[in-house]
């Protein structure tokens, strides 16, 4: 098994190397990077406007890592009231960090879809919910809190940029290096790394490499795009890309 973790800096360097540490051959490629969001220096306003009891969210360490330093530097804090959620283990052990606060997450899988059946949730009427996020996304979670009676904001704050590589090139040095197993962790990296390489690369290699991914949407995805071996990890974490990988 020769692995190609597709993953952002610096998690694809942390997971390669722990993989090599294992004795596995392994490789990164990240296929994106973040930048600062366009919201930051109104999270501070935004913070203010919550009330005791209030919905915090955030959707990736990429926010808190963002918004951390923005928090410090007008001199707030994050607000004891608020009931802070996080889409996954690994996020709200970054925001606990952050904050000194309990952050709650859903224990199956690091999924929208799985943290808005959280009992909390079901009762959220009339409460103000911010969501800490990227640019774009999907917008699942702010629809279901809205149609079950919240008032929905966003703080964007960090934007994913796609980094560039000659797919041509690069084809070709991962097909001499043997790589025949792929970890690619959202569907916005799926679809790029699908349309980087050439139509020969895809039809003789890249389809045929088994794909790891990190939830079930995403496996749906591959094989629309014409994946067939893929495996669904149980998390989106390095801990748990590694048991999959294992």
């Amino acid at each position: 098994m020769t692995i190609l973790v597709t993953r952002p800096s610096p998690a694809a360097e942390e997971l390669v190397s722990r993989l090599r540490g294992l004795g596995q051959v392994a490789w990164s490629m990240p296929l994106i990077e973040f930048t600062p969001g366009r919201d930051l220096d109104d999270l501070p306003q935004q913070l203010a406007s919550l009330a005791a009891g209030d919905l915090l969210f955030i959707l990736s360490q990429h926010a808190i890592h963002f918004a951390q330093p923005v928090i410090r530097q007008h001199g707030v804090t994050w607000p004891a009231s608020l009931n802070y959620y996080a889409i996954g283990r690994s996020t709200a052990l970054v925001m606990h960090t952050a904050t000194g606060y309990q952050v709650e997450y859903p224990r199956q899988r690091e999924s929208s879809e799985i943290l808005v059946q959280l009992p909390a949730l079901m009762h959220v009427a009339g409460k103000r919910a911010l969501i800490l996020r990227g640019n774009g996304g999907r917008e699942l979670l702010a629809e279901t809190l809205t149609e079950r009676g919240a008032e929905v904001t966003f703080c964007e704050c960090y934007q994913r940029c796609a980094k560039f590589y000659d797919g041509h090139t690069e084809g070709r040095r991962w097909r001499e290096r043997g790589i025949d197993t792929l970890v690619v962790t959202s569907g916005e990296m799926l679809q790029q790394l699908y349309l980087l390489f050439p139509e020969i690369d895809r039809e003789e290699w890249l389809l045929h490499c088994r794909l790891v991914v990190v939830s079930e949407r995403l496996a749906t995805l591959a094989r629309e795009s014409g994946w067939q071996e893929i495996t669904v990890a149980d998390g989106a974490d390095n801990d748990a890309l590694l048991r999959a990988l294992q």
